[in-house]
């Protein structure tokens, strides 16, 4: 079983062009392997992670966008398994690819810019209806809230006081713009999909 998360960058024509490296840099780091992401017709791109990395990758990656901008992503996440990995990602085949896209190709439609698939509609529904009340959160994230998201997840370890120290601000305004973005509420919705995920039987 894998994770394919597809998506793209939301009016990429009409925003500064630095989300592109932001991007690139967050695939980087999220990604196990160079063959396990990939960007494409400019602005859109895929990646494969480990299913219980979904949530917290998605959320991560709209954090690294959203620190330019104006810029925001739509993402739509696919569990399944994996047929046939061809050397581009997009290439390659398997339910998880087949959910990533359904999700990705229904955003518009229910009006939303993420979303997650598998074979168990009864997990997605509730789970969808989690991921829409976080983004009232994280939708309305500013360029600093996104940024201490971004350091947060990339050094969760760390205190506020540390983080503090890497991020050259107070640690008063860290712990204000972590609590702005809702992080502790959006971390524990990550432990809820581990956990809930960890109840589920691919198996059958």
């Amino acid at each position: 079983m894998i994770c394919i998360i597809t998506g793209d960058i939301i009016g990429s024509r009409k925003i500064n062009e630095n989300w592109l490296l932001c991007l690139k840099s967050a695939l980087k780091v999220s990604a196990e392997k160079r063959d396990m992401w990939e960007i494409f017709r400019g602005d859109s791109f895929q990646i494969e992670v480990k299913i219980e990395e979904a949530i917290r990758t998605a959320i991560y990656l709209k954090a690294c966008v959203m620190v330019n901008k104006a810029a925001d992503v739509r993402m739509g996440i696919g569990l399944g398994d994996i047929k046939n990995k061809r050397k581009k990602l997009s290439e390659s085949t398997g339910n998880a690819f087949i959910y990533s896209g359904a999700a990705f190709d229904g955003l518009k439609r229910s009006k939303t810019n993420l979303a997650i698939k598998t074979a168990y509609p009864s997990f997605d529904e509730e789970f969808n209806v989690l991921i829409k009340l976080s983004l009232i959160a994280m939708n309305s994230w500013g360029v600093v809230a996104a940024e201490m998201v971004k350091l947060a997840l990339e050094n969760e370890k760390l205190l506020q006081s540390e983080l503090a120290a890497i991020s050259g601000r107070t640690q008063s305004s860290v712990s204000e713009a972590l609590k702005r973005a809702h992080y502790t509420d959006i971390v524990e919705m990550d432990k809820l999909y581990r956990k809930k995920l960890s109840q589920i039987d691919f198996t059958v």
